[in-house]
């Protein structure tokens, strides 16, 4: 299994603003963004490049550039929409695709209410991203739905994670790569994280 946890103390250092109940939507929206960025400068470090001939205005030279296929970026409907800019300001070229899943109140199984990934989904390295990773259920559907639809290439990037969420994840999916911002102590009765941050969804886009 591949799980890496962040460190470095920019993110720490976001990730607790993100917790205080006292952020605005606006500074929420931006630090989800910049953790992000922040994240996939991490998670992008084993991108392929190849060697190509520029000319500098000094004279030509042979430099790397990422090779293959674009990059796909597959947030989680509707947290994940909140980290996709910041992988963009990283690979603006990257193809953006989206997967909508709810979760029963009751039973906390995701279900699918949409699917749209970039074609030829196959040859793309998919980095999907939701700020929280907590039972593990949507998680586990998105990279189930990716596969059916023959992606490959799978790394799972989530801002704060449960350890129940991850277990389970990585178990159904022990071939992906999963990046993890900050691991917290435990979910509660209602598979909310603890301490966690709220719910991410209706703090980004101002609901409740």
């Amino acid at each position: 299994m591949s799980v890496s946890y962040m460190t470095h103390p920019l993110i720490r250092h976001k990730i607790t603003l993100l917790r205080k109940e006292n952020t605005s939507t606006n500074e929420f929206r931006k630090l989800v963004e910049e953790i992000a960025m922040l994240m996939g400068y991490e998670a992008l470090s084993d991108l392929e490049t190849q060697d190509i001939t520029v000319k500098t205005p000094i004279e030509e030279s042979v430099q790397p550039v990422i090779s293959g296929k674009k990059l796909a970026v597959v947030p989680i409907l509707r947290a994940g929409l909140g980290m996709v800019n910041g992988i963009l300001a990283l690979v603006p070229s990257a193809r953006v695709g989206h997967i909508g899943l709810y979760r029963d109140p009751e039973t906390h199984e995701p279900h699918e209410y949409y699917c749209k990934l970039p074609d030829p989904i196959d040859q793309r390295q998919i980095v999907v991203v939701d700020p929280m990773l907590a039972t593990g259920g949507s998680a586990i559907a998105a990279v189930d739905f990716i596969k059916k639809h023959g992606g490959q290439k799978i790394k799972f990037m989530s801002i704060i994670a449960a350890p129940e969420g991850v277990d389970a994840l990585m178990k159904a999916h022990p071939d992906i790569q999963l990046y993890v911002g900050c691991l917290d102590r435990e979910l509660n009765e209602n598979a909310y994280i603890c301490p966690g941050l709220g719910d991410a969804g209706d703090r980004i886009f101002g609901t409740k």
